[in-house]
């Protein structure tokens, strides 16, 4: 198995994934995804979890744009030209996540609509012991500026499954050519019903995790979930946590088992959400299955070694570099070695200064007048 300390940094050229796929007629976007977007709060350094009745002091905070930003920065960090559909509030937080995404990120928020008298979602992040814990606070925003009218012309949409709810735009995105994939949350109402994802018969790709899998299977193996899974869509993707990823494709009847990557774990907010995002850029580029799972595997394993959701999504930079960085180290598996090795071709030399531009970690300072 690679280890690696994360600690070493490099710049690189700045890679797109589709850049032999383009032509004169593509879709507007790359990818397109809605949801809900949060102001994270991340408080790092904490030793413990807090305790009742006394005040902790953190070493270190940290604010970045959550929810379903978190996925929309990590598509974009890889390359993928990503539209995003979100209601925001029109309050300073708003501000802040709306310039962050669209200026920092480069996100088209063309579809995203800031909302008059509503107030931004707020999510305070206490990162310890490899684990997090997480308040929130919200007001559902207003439907017809949460729901998408229409889903651009894109290549690939990401959705999130919601048991006995159907979303129009899915649909009709499907109608158009658009490649759906789709991740799941826990299901509140305990029936874990595979029926009730009214929408995954439109999904080309469906990713949940092990535990998901199993309850909606009624396996207890999540290698036998995702068989089963992959019974109902064209492909399916069980993550396995510390395990690595399994996945079945129901059309050929090929599958891939990859490993996880050793890691030390610092923060894992938003880790699903970027092995989600590796796993649909090696899709869209036409990788090998094998290659897909490992890519979406390191890009989630490099995300867990900084703290923050959007703020550690990893971009070519740290690919670039955390491949530097193992093929040095000595006493590495050949074989786990070689399993990386598709990453050679698609990193070129570098030719810009580390570090790339990043969405500033900050609420922001004033600015002298």
């Amino acid at each position: 198995m690679i280890t690696t300390d994360g600690e070493q940094q490099q710049h690189a050229a700045h890679v797109d994934p589709l850049g032999a796929l383009r032509t004169g007629g593509d879709p507007e976007c790359d990818v397109f995804l809605t949801g809900t977007v949060f102001l994270d709060i991340i408080f790092t350094g904490l030793d413990t979890a807090p305790v009742r009745g006394t005040e902790t002091w953190a070493r270190g905070m940290g604010q970045s744009p959550g929810g379903v930003a978190n996925m929309a920065t990590a598509l974009a960090r890889l390359g993928l030209r990503t539209s995003l559909a979100a209601a925001f509030g029109d309050d300073f937080y708003g501000d802040y996540c709306w310039d962050a995404l669209e200026q920092g990120e480069g996100i088209d928020l063309s579809p995203s609509r800031t909302v008059p008298g509503w107030h931004s979602p707020v999510t305070v992040s206490m990162a310890y012991e490899g684990e997090r814990t997480m308040v929130s606070h919200g007001h559902e925003a207003p439907l017809s500026e949460s729901a998408p009218a229409a889903a651009p012309r894109a290549r690939a949409a990401v959705a999130s499954l919601v048991p006995g709810r159907s979303e129009p735009w899915i649909a009709e995105a499907a109608t158009h050519g658009t490649r759906i994939f789709a991740d799941v949350g826990w299901d509140d109402t305990g029936r874990w019903d595979l029926r009730a994802l009214h929408d995954l018969e439109l999904c080309e790709a469906f990713l949940p995790n092990a535990e998901e899998a199993m309850r909606y299977t009624r396996t207890d193996c999540p290698r036998a979930a995702a068989r089963v899974l992959a019974e109902k869509v064209p492909l399916a993707v069980v993550t396995l946590g510390a395990d690595g990823a399994y996945a079945v494709d129901g059309a050929t009847g090929e599958t891939a088992e990859v490993p996880a990557i050793g890691v030390e774990a610092l923060d894992p907010t938003g880790a699903g959400d970027v092995f989600v995002a590796g796993f649909v850029t090696g899709t869209l580029a036409g990788w090998p299955l094998a290659d897909r799972l490992a890519f979406a595997g390191l890009t989630a394993a490099l995300s867990v070694q900084e703290f923050g959701g959007s703020l550690s999504a990893p971009g070519w930079s740290e690919v670039a570099a955390w491949w530097q960085y193992v093929r040095g180290c000595e006493g590495q598996d050949p074989e786990a070695l070689a399993r990386y090795a598709f990453l050679a071709r698609l990193l070129p030399a570098p030719d810009r200064p580390w570090p790339l531009r990043r969405a500033v970690p900050t609420i922001g300072f004033r600015r002298p007048v």
